[in-house]
């Protein structure tokens, strides 16, 4: 097991994003673990993102943005789905990376129970499908994901810059110019890429 140290995450938030594709997420409920190699993510970093929940200032929402990097910020959106981001940069630089898809390693069986009834490359394709098939909740927003722990990421496979696409943010059309900002990254031709 090598874990992703914090140093990891204190660095320039797209880059982030870019170097956790083919890191390995891991989740371990009570005795089972649960891994999936990361597919896609998105960047949103400090004031002036407007796609990003920190854009307008600090709040007791977003206050874990304004923290440490390496920390989970979770958060429940449209009444419906919790999305699970790791903190990235410096205290009171506002940046985390969004978690969007994995693809499953092991575990399978549990995430099957988790999202049942729903096709193999459906199970975790999009950052909500990720939280249900996880677990993940509200409970893991300020979780330390450089120690072993409910959830952390591992060294996994380099992933060869021509394999990774950019690509414009899903779901921030309200963020003006921001909304064409190409930091949505995902390995190329997976399966696991979310739809949108």
């Amino acid at each position: 097991m090598n874990i992703l140290p914090r140093q990891f995450y204190e660095r320039e938030t797209t880059k982030v994003a870019q170097d956790l594709l083919g890191k390995i997420l891991v989740r371990e409920i009570g005795n089972q673990r649960i891994t999936g190699r990361i597919v896609e993510t998105e960047a949103y970093a400090g004031f002036d993102d407007k796609a990003s929940h920190a854009h307008k200032g600090q709040t007791p929402r977003n206050s874990i943005l304004f923290g440490p990097a390496g920390f989970a910020y979770v958060y429940f959106t449209y009444g419906l789905h919790h999305l699970f981001n790791i903190v990235t940069e410096d205290v009171n630089f506002p940046s985390a990376v969004l978690v969007r898809a994995i693809e499953p390693i092991s575990g399978i069986e549990i995430i099957r129970e988790n999202r049942p009834g729903r096709d193999y490359h459906e199970l975790t394709s999009g950052p909500a499908k990720l939280t249900k098939a996880l677990k993940i909740d509200k409970c893991f927003n300020g979780i330390d994901v450089t120690i072993e722990d409910d959830i952390w990421v591992e060294e996994g496979e380099e992933v060869l810059k021509s394999r990774i696409v950019s690509a414009p943010r899903v779901g921030v059309g309200y963020s003006e110019e921001c909304r064409y900002w190409p930091w949505r990254f995902y390995i190329k031709d997976n399966l696991f890429v979310s739809k949108k």
